[in-house]
């Protein structure tokens, strides 16, 4: 599965009106770890050290994903963050948040069914140091 096609899928169908290679560019600056690939796994583990763990876990399992508020996203990805990506889309940075408060659970969500997000997050090796954080 190619998240990064998938997260821009997800991304475009709430800003109709920006470049579907903007979204990914500015997507790829907001989600994506040292290796340019969409961390998710940075994503849930910031989750859980923000105190959002059982939302996390709900994106994660195979029942109803709980909603994350913009707020909340705002603090997860930082402000300063969110404020370049939104210059960067020209658009406006509620407009972005309530757009990453849908698409975020989506994307999370969508990834982990059928093992995908092991992959995504570098098979067993990389679940383990996920698994590490959680229980530092």
């Amino acid at each position: 599965m190619d998240l990064m096609k998938l997260g821009t899928e997800l991304f475009g169908e709430s800003m109709k009106n920006v470049d579907q290679d903007a979204l990914g560019s500015a997507l790829g600056d907001l989600l994506s770890g040292s290796d340019g690939k969409l961390d998710l796994g940075g994503i849930v583990s910031s989750m859980n050290d923000s105190g959002l763990g059982d939302i996390a876990a709900s994106w994660l399992g195979d029942g109803s994903n709980s909603s994350i508020s913009i707020d909340q996203i705002q603090e997860l990805l930082g402000s300063d963050k969110i404020a370049q990506i939104a210059s960067q889309l020209n658009t406006g940075e509620g407009s972005l948040l309530e757009s990453l408060s849908t698409m975020l659970p989506q994307l999370i969500d969508k990834s982990s069914s059928g093992g995908s997000f092991l992959d995504s997050l570098g098979g067993t090796d990389g679940l383990m140091d996920m698994a590490g954080k959680f229980f530092k």
